[in-house]
């Protein structure tokens, strides 16, 4: 009862998030385009592997509404084999680099835990930093982001490495572990002055798919932490074991888990299909003007 009174009050505050110079107001909801340049994430229809496909696939998004764009060199889904370092820049630099020039108006958020694919790739044009580890695999993640000027981090939590995760789902209590777990790291960040943090539980990471739901439902307990929200749920295993389909078939579970999530408080919507999330925040706003 404590948790939501206070995010009550939180969820009266507006965001924004200075990318790079450019300040991009969270007060609507924003859309995150997926763009995985891996051979492995577990969508099939999200991987790119060319230059042309990832430009195109970055066009459709925009043209759609993105107003970020997440790409991925290493895919941490449970069970992804690792990929070394200089295969992980080989893959994610030039990408940058690509977008960049034909798109220099394009906030790109590179999927990473090592820091310094972030640096790397921060050089290279990238305005965010999305680190699925929440700096666990990587001890030099936080001050190597802080260092960097007015980049956001994205801060998931989760447990172990992905070949590890799903053998870590024991918590005391879920949600006060999680917060507690978020609020230290917040803490550490802050000491390095890092200024801009998003928030992301970490769905379908160190979590059961009855875990997932609990903290899609209880969502606005974390706004006690008074920073923004990002929610990726896009057609993972929460959506296709649950409903016994392939993740091809997940849109629609998508959609509607992404409406709860708006409902419930996220700033950032982590897609893989831009369009059908752009009219979810689109329905969902005028839902709320009501």
């Amino acid at each position: 009862m404590l948790l939501r009174y206070f995010a009550k009050k939180m969820c009266q505050m507006k965001y924004s998030i200075n990318c790079r110079g450019r300040l991009v107001d969270l007060h609507s909801p924003k859309i995150m385009g997926i763009i995985n340049i891996t051979p492995d994430s577990f969508f099939e229809r999200s991987r790119f592997f060319t230059l042309d496909e990832i430009l195109r696939q970055t066009e459709k998004m925009l043209t759609e509404g993105a107003t970020f764009l997440d790409l991925g060199g290493h895919s941490t889904r449970p069970g992804a084999s690792p990929v070394d370092e200089a295969e992980e820049l080989r893959r994610v630099v030039p990408a940058v680099e690509a977008i960049m020039a034909r798109f220099p108006e394009a906030l790109i958020s590179i999927d990473t835990f090592r820091a310094s694919v972030a640096q790397a790739s921060v050089e290279a044009g990238a305005s965010l930093i999305n680190d699925v580890s929440g700096g666990i695999l990587d001890d030099q993640m936080f001050e190597t982001v802080a260092k960097l000027k007015d980049v956001p981090y994205v801060l998931m939590h989760s447990r172990g490495t992905p070949e590890t995760m799903q053998q870590m789902t024991q918590y005391n209590d879920l949600r006060m572990d999680i917060l507690d777990d978020l609020q230290r790291k917040v803490a550490q960040l802050r000491a390095y002055q890092q200024r801009d943090i998003i928030i992301d539980l970490g769905f379908g990471f160190a979590k059961t798919i009855a875990q997932n739901y609990e903290l899609l439902n209880h969502l606005a307990d974390f706004e006690v932490l008074g920073l923004p929200m990002l929610v990726g749920v896009s057609r993972k295993s929460m959506i296709w074991r649950g409903l016994s389909i392939h993740p091809s078939e997940a849109l629609n579970g998508t959609t509607a888990l992404n409406t709860v999530a708006l409902l419930n408080g996220a700033h950032i919507l982590r897609v893989h299909e831009v369009k059908e999330a752009v009219e979810v925040t689109k329905l969902v706003a005028m839902l709320q003007e009501k």
